[in-house]
């Protein structure tokens, strides 16, 4: 059990019990639902852009385990005025640390309290809810620029 509460570390229960934007955009450039049908997580996603293709506001709502909830609680704020292609390097990051590659001083840097989701590649079953947010994230960038033609 004690590799399990190291999971549960401050960041993860912090953004579990007080999600960041979790209020649904009523307008939204980008909108996307993700689920994962074997332990029933959810996700909503609402993603609004401003200037130069920058995230302007986003939201996330989401139901399941904590792990899920929280990772997009903290997606939606490491995204925070990030182009698309700077999130896109964000999730190969993200995905890459969570399959156990390193991980540089920068790019921890730049990943921000995800680096607290690290424990859970421990439990390998874990790992699709901390992927959850951001595979859904990444479909949504995918339909939003097929449909832009960009």
């Amino acid at each position: 059990m004690e590799g399990l509460d190291n999971v549960y570390r401050d960041a993860i229960l912090d953004h579990r019990l007080h999600p960041r934007n979790h209020q649904a955009l009523d307008e939204a450039d980008i909108l996307a639902d993700g689920v994962n049908p074997f332990c029933g997580d959810e996700i909503h996603l609402q993603i609004l852009l401003g200037d130069r293709g920058r995230v302007s506001r986003v939201a996330i709502q989401g139901e399941g385990c904590s792990i899920n909830r929280a990772t997009g609680s903290m997606l939606t704020e490491t995204i925070k005025g990030k182009s698309l292609s700077e999130i896109a390097r964000l999730s190969v990051l993200f995905r890459g640390m969570m399959r156990g590659e390193a991980v540089s001083e920068e790019e921890r840097w730049l990943l921000g309290d995800l680096v607290e989701l690290e424990g859970v590649r421990e439990f390998p079953v874990r790992i699709k809810c901390s992927l959850l947010a951001w595979s859904t994230l990444d479909d949504a960038i995918d339909d939003f620029r097929s449909t832009q033609g960009a």
